[in-house]
């Protein structure tokens, strides 16, 4: 059984992610959270807790990965938050647990990404920042050294999940619903093959592994 450091287990992909964990053969959870009065949400389904900031130093976060065999970064900033904490977050943040990682040797790390952070397709200005921010996080996970996978969701929605998707290097950009790109993600974390690999997925027609297969 190997256990998984959600961070951002908090948010609605990442709830989605520890329950997941948490049902699956394979795998368990360790749910990271900065408020600690959120945490008899995840001790109820046997998940572990851990408390701690995206902003604590590199030695800090890397203390809660001693049991640890792989990350999952699912933390973002949020819509309504200003550029300086876009950046904290998904870029700075997104590094920092990358390093604490390769500190305490745990090499498997899945990111979730924006949909396309390829310059020139970064959107509006509202969403510039945003995008620049995965952009770099995307390219210092690639090459870090750590057994990676990039994850580019379409556009979030809230939806039930239909366990079928879309998935390739490159697709149409559409809509999927977060509890989709978290089976995505405990699917990832399950497949050899999907290491050092990064692609796009939106709602689709074909089920997840059988997607999967494909990239």
């Amino acid at each position: 059984m190997k256990k998984v450091l959600v961070v951002g287990a908090n948010g609605q992909i990442g709830r989605h992610v520890v329950r997941l964990l948490q049902e699956s053969e394979h795998f368990e959870a360790k749910a990271m959270i900065r408020d600690k009065t959120q945490s008899p949400y995840f001790e109820e389904m046997g998940a572990g807790v851990a408390v701690a900031d995206l902003e604590d130093e590199i030695d800090v976060l890397a203390g809660l990965m001693d049991d640890v065999d792989a990350v999952v970064f699912a933390a973002g900033s949020g819509p309504d938050t200003g550029k300086d904490k876009t950046i904290m977050i998904d870029l700075d943040g997104a590094v920092k647990m990358m390093e604490a990682a390769k500190q305490k040797g745990v090499s498997r790390f899945a990111l979730i990404s924006s949909f396309d952070t390829r310059r020139g397709h970064w959107g509006g200005e509202g969403f510039r920042p945003y995008a620049a921010c995965k952009f770099y996080a995307d390219e210092w996970l690639r090459s870090s050294g750590l057994e990676y996978t990039i994850i580019h969701p379409g556009r979030l929605t809230n939806e039930a999940g239909t366990g079928k998707v879309n998935a390739a290097v490159e697709v149409t950009r559409d809509e999927i619903p977060r509890e989709d790109v978290a089976k995505v993600i405990v699917e990832t974390l399950n497949s050899d093959s999907l290491i050092n690999k990064e692609f796009q997925v939106t709602k689709g027609e074909t089920p997840i592994l059988d997607a999967l297969k494909t990239i």
